[in-house]
């Protein structure tokens, strides 16, 4: 599972789900019918979704592959500074990661929404899986050129775009209720805590062996992924009304975000905010090469520390939400961006840039 830099989540109702709303229990499955008993414990604990083996294993499936997806951000992006070190090729490493997603992220939503999302997670992890797999085989036999890395970065991206809403989709299935809540607070932290550790990780074993495992740790971990959907036992849900065709659905939802001003609002936002931030991405390993003298092990330390500020960001921020108003929030962590990249891009010390 390839690890996103950072996403606010939307998920919006779908016709199918609005039909589910009315079935009924006929339509539950035993994880549902196991997050029921412990909603009585959702409201004080923040652990209480853990209590469902289904979500448990997913859980904990998922951050073994986002901490795999983030030691092969380092492994990639450090296999791209040896083969072509103009900061062009390490952007075009970074665009060939990030377009599927903006490409096929509509798509692929509408596609969740019409297929068996417990299929389509396993078909878009199998992808992954062979694409890791197929990155560890060309740098083992030395096959590795520019363009297959750019190919192969782009098919973990092809295949996270497609993981990416229908994993978002099956959240209120594993922890409905109250527990939704304090289950989207988990997959968060558990990403955050993967971004602090997995570029360490990857940067130490880059140091220690070569890049060739860290490709080989990712495919195991998304492999991880798998197990746990294929022994997730997800009941048939009972359907009112019949699947919507793919060009109608995706009509519909380009629908919804043109007549819904809060929607626009927030697409607009993070263009504005993405759009430029993307530049950090893109350039850091050549400051990291260049500028401060990194190797792989103090790249991905660089990296680590961005996860250790998402996670005392997200520590910090139920207490600065009842103190600030939302959109305050959210323009003073636009600001405080801006000013640490401006930072990073300026200064040539490492603490500093840490």
């Amino acid at each position: 599972m390839t690890l996103s830099h950072g996403t606010s989540h939307l998920i919006l109702p779908s016709r199918h789900d609005k039909a589910l709303s009315g079935t009924g229990r006929s339509g539950r499955g035993r994880s549902e019918d196991a997050a029921l008993k412990a909603q009585g414990a959702a409201a004080s604990s923040a652990w209480a979704p853990l209590t469902i083996p289904a979500f448990r294993w997913i859980w904990i499936a998922t951050i073994v592959s986002y901490t795999g997806s983030a030691m092969q951000v380092v492994g990639a992006t450090w296999l791209m500074v040896k083969l072509d070190n103009h900061p062009l090729m390490i952007a075009l490493l970074q665009a060939a990661s990030s377009l599927p997603m903006f490409v096929a992220g509509l798509p692929a939503g509408v596609l969740a929404d019409i297929v068996d999302r417990r299929w389509l997670l396993i078909v878009a992890n199998v992808w992954m899986v062979t694409a890791a797999l197929m990155l560890f085989v060309a740098v083992s036999l030395d096959w590795m050129t520019v363009p297959v890395l750019l190919g192969l970065t782009c098919a973990m991206g092809l295949g996270a775009a497609v993981n990416a809403p229908a994993f978002q989709a099956i959240v209120p299935e594993l922890a409905p209720g109250p527990l939704l809540v304090p289950a989207i607070s988990l997959n968060s932290a558990g990403s955050n805590v993967a971004k602090t550790i997995g570029p360490a990780l990857g940067g130490i074993l880059i140091g220690l062996m070569s890049i060739g495992p860290v490709f080989a740790l990712n495919a195991l971990s998304t492999l991880a992924v798998v197990v746990a959907l294929v022994a997730w036992q997800r009941q048939p849900v009972l359907r009112r009304l019949p699947p919507e065709h793919f060009f109608s659905a995706l009509r519909s939802g380009l629908r919804y975000v043109s007549v819904v001003p809060p929607v626009r609002a927030i697409l607009w936002r993070s263009l504005l905010f993405f759009f430029p931030a993307s530049a950090l991405w893109a350039l850091l390993p050549s400051i990291a090469a260049g500028r401060l003298h990194f190797d792989a092990m103090g790249y991905g330390g660089l990296l680590g520390a961005l996860g250790v500020g998402a996670v005392l960001a997200a520590m910090a921020q139920p207490s600065l939400r009842q103190r600030w108003h939302a959109d305050l929030l959210a323009a003073s962590a636009t600001a405080a961006c801006r000013i640490a990249a401006i930072s990073v891009a300026l200064s040539t010390s490492a603490s500093v840039a840490m």
